[in-house]
């Protein structure tokens, strides 16, 4: 019967989720790529259970993440205890990793680490992954926060609402002439069926979404191009090469200047935001997670919708 998991084992599991590979997680270690692997394997013999799946990137399976959550929070508490104790090493910074929608980090999010209070002694690692998927990461133990469209809290995570980052469907005037008949008196849930898009990823859902709106079942336009930067984004828009949705800190002052117009002004998209962390005892986490509200509190919208 399994009484305990040996942290020597429970911490290089971690490392080599962390690096990626064996060799890396050998080099961060510095132990063997044979010690690595021997400690992973007795530490599936000992649970009775497939941990890591042997691909490149290394990746956890469902029993894996467990044991990362395990790892990570155990490391977590470690630190927040020696910097308690007084007895971290000087000058010594841990690693915190959130997981972020590309908009947030391209408008807001950075001016929130900001605020976190230097003396902590943290350094963040920012994995970005659309709204709609950051909680993935939380489930699999790979990031300790993140921000979030899901209400619906991870186990073992709490949950606070953040407010709405609204989009507005926008394009370049010439494009507007071309493709969605600006002037005319075709709807524009017909004209939007042929007209290029501009979407983020496979996984973008915000044009699809803005077009069912409309009373178009079936999505935007197949005619899609895939820009998965948010400065990308928005300069394929203002190039001309396609519509789709802004964050209205980015549209309104193009829109000021007539470099771009709005495919309707009756039609706005408010994205609501969360803020998900473990439920862990730790001054840096509590402290990221202050910084985050009280930023989200000044430049997000309020959580009623409107």
């Amino acid at each position: 019967m399994m009484t305990e998991l040996p942290l020597d084992q429970v911490r290089t599991l971690l490392a080599v989720v962390d690096e990626g590979t064996f060799d890396a997680a050998a080099r961060a270690l510095r132990v063997t790529p044979s010690a690595v692997s021997q400690r992973v394997k007795a530490l599936e013999q000992r649970t009775g259970r497939v941990l890591l799946m042997r691909t490149k990137p290394v990746r956890p399976t469902e029993s894996g993440e467990a044991v990362v959550r395990f790892a990570r929070q155990l490391a977590r508490l470690e630190r927040d205890t020696l910097a308690a104790l007084g007895t971290a090493g000087p000058g010594e910074s841990t690693r915190l990793p959130i997981a972020v929608n590309s908009d947030s980090l391209a408008t807001w999010f950075l001016s929130a680490l900001r605020r976190v209070p230097d003396e902590l002694g943290l350094c963040f690692e920012l994995r970005r992954e659309d709204q709609d998927h950051t909680a993935a990461l939380l489930r699999e133990g790979l990031v300790m926060a993140a921000v979030t469209s899901s209400p619906e809290p991870v186990a073992g995570c709490s949950v606070r609402g953040l407010g709405r980052m609204r989009y507005l469907p926008v394009s370049t005037p010439g494009f507007a002439d071309r493709w969605l008949g600006r002037g005319t008196a075709a709807p524009l849930r017909e004209l939007i069926a042929d007209a290029p898009v501009i979407c983020f990823d496979r996984r973008d859902d915000l044009q699809d979404s803005f077009a069912r709106r409309l009373g178009r079942p079936a999505g935007a336009s197949a005619r899609r191009h895939f820009v998965p930067t948010s400065e990308g984004f928005m300069t394929a828009v203002v190039a001309g090469m396609g519509w789709g949705l802004l964050p209205d800190v980015h549209a309104e002052p193009l829109l000021a200047t007539g470099r771009l117009v709005t495919l309707t002004p009756d039609h706005v998209v408010d994205v609501p935001l969360h803020w998900q962390q473990w439920k862990l005892d730790s001054p840096a986490l509590a402290a990221v997670a202050e910084a985050v509200t009280a930023e989200a509190a000044e430049t997000l919208r309020d959580t009623r919708p409107g």
